[in-house]
């Protein structure tokens, strides 16, 4: 996940975070707090869930922010 702010200094420093994230899918994805970049905790088994879905927030260092879905 990528998300850019214009500003300068710390007001355009941003972090991201999970928001909405159910307990299973949290054992399975890791979400780097600076890069956005999400990774898997553990090999994905299809007979567990078929289906997984995430939000994000990325907050900027002026305490604005957006979410996004991933599925």
């Amino acid at each position: 996940v990528t998300a850019t702010d214009t500003d300068e200094g710390l007001n355009g420093h941003v972090k991201y975070s999970l928001k909405k994230v159910s307990d299973i899918a949290f054992d399975i994805f890791h979400l780097d707090a600076n890069t956005g970049e999400i990774t898997l905790l553990r090999i994905l088994d299809f007979e567990e869930d078929n289906y997984y879905e995430l939000e994000v927030q990325a907050h900027d260092g002026g305490g604005l922010f957006d979410t996004t879905k991933v599925m």
